[in-house]
């Protein structure tokens, strides 16, 4: 889902119900009040939206000028870093990833792994706008 943040929900409208479909979410609600969501990170705010429906959050640290590059560096693979409360979701979408040639690191949880990648408030994540390059 690459919409900005405050359109997630219309999104969501599309469909009655989401159940069992993977959403991955690169939003960032950098601007956006910490009170607006709830004290939630934005990722959980933007699941509810979708009924049923597994949330990844991923892609969304880099930005799009540096996603549309080869992700193949010297030799090395371009880092995303994923987030989910659904493991299975987060293995489907590391999946996805390495086969359009990135290196997959997931992070955990929404709530814990989650923050390090978002934008929310006038805060950033501890891994916002981080390049890395994986070499194996």
């Amino acid at each position: 889902m690459a919409v900005r943040f405050d359109q997630h929900a219309d999104v969501a409208k599309a469909l009655p119900t989401w159940q069992g479909k993977i959403i991955v979410d690169v939003t960032n609600a950098y601007g956006v009040p910490p009170e607006q969501l709830g004290g939630q990170p934005s990722s959980k705010f933007v699941a509810q939206a979708f009924t049923g429906g597994r949330l990844v959050k991923g892609f969304n640290h880099l930005v799009a000028g540096v996603l549309e590059q080869d992700p193949v560096v010297h030799g090395g693979r371009r880092v995303v870093f994923l987030a989910s409360d659904d493991d299975g979701a987060a293995a489907e979408v590391g999946a996805l990833a390495e086969d359009l040639g990135f290196a997959p690191i997931k992070l955990g949880g929404l709530s814990e792994g989650g923050l390090l990648v978002l934008a929310r408030g006038n805060a950033w994540g501890h891994l916002i706008f981080t390049d890395l390059v994986k070499f194996d």
